[in-house]
């Protein structure tokens, strides 16, 4: 009964947090596994490597990563590129400008470029954490809890949901998308089917790509994320075995007083 009434609540604040989320404005965003999701998803290397190539063909041209180090491309849990590619790819990317007015070529060490200016988008890296697509009632992040905040599924569904419908307004073109809060933005559809050719063979339309660049800004966002979960994991075995030991020693401590024999 007890287990009943406890799943009718959650059910009952899921409907709550998806009322309040269709009050704010933008359609429904559908919910699904990403293979770093759960205490022990991790990234799919090859995954990030496809979505790393979309962004740099698609993306890059309006789009930043300011804060993410070119270098981490070679990092464990990442893409985990070669780091003579790492290196060829940073020379590829725009040149550092120097304070004297000179360029230098952008190093390894560098962060990705930075994109500013007039028709310019949002600095992407921190994107996959900034945007929820799922909320709790009134805050309370009961969705959050059991489904994730949904940065990744938010991304993925605004690269899918453009429409034909486009409108003129006030010298600048929008485009129908129902994922953003307005329902017109002025990003222009960026991907189409085979926009971008992946070495590997894997399927370049327009669901599977956006699902790929979502996961790289994912990971943009959290490069550290398995090493996070390792240590919470570690951290609550500790937990766990530290509770069981305490718990022993106190039933060893008071068995005479209480009368009992204790045999551990």
């Amino acid at each position: 009964m007890f287990r009943k009434i406890i799943l009718s609540a959650v059910s009952a604040l899921a409907l709550a947090g998806g009322a309040a989320q269709a009050a704010e404005g933008g359609a429904h965003v559908e919910d699904f596994s990403f293979s770093f999701e759960g205490p022990f998803g991790k990234y799919d290397k090859f995954q990030l490597q496809r979505g790393l190539q979309v962004f740099t063909e698609v993306c890059a041209a309006c789009h930043g990563l300011r804060y993410v180090p070119i270098r981490t491309l070679a990092d464990p849990g990442g893409p985990e590129l070669p780091a003579d590619q790492v290196r060829a790819f940073a020379a590829s990317l725009d040149a550092v400008a120097l304070p004297d007015g000179e360029e230098r070529p952008r190093e390894w060490t560098d962060h990705f470029p930075m994109r500013s200016g007039e028709g310019m988008g949002p600095d992407l890296s921190l994107m996959a954490k900034a945007r929820a697509a799922f909320h709790g009632p009134y805050g309370s992040g009961i969705n959050q809890l059991f489904r994730g905040t949904g940065g990744p599924e938010y991304i993925h569904a605004l690269l899918t949901h453009f429409t034909e419908e486009t409108k003129d307004e006030a010298g600048s073109t929008y485009y129908e998308n129902p994922i953003f809060s307005t329902g017109w933005i002025a990003m222009p559809p960026p991907l189409s089917d085979g926009l971008v050719e992946y070495a590997d063979g894997s399927p370049n339309d327009i669901e599977h790509m956006s699902e790929d660049v979502s996961a790289f800004l994912m990971w943009a966002a959290e490069p550290k994320m398995m090493d996070r979960k390792e240590a919470g994991f570690l951290g609550v075995t500790f937990l766990v075995v530290l509770s069981a030991l305490l718990y022993l020693t106190n039933k060893k401590i008071w068995a005479r007083v209480k009368g009992k024999e204790f045999v551990a």
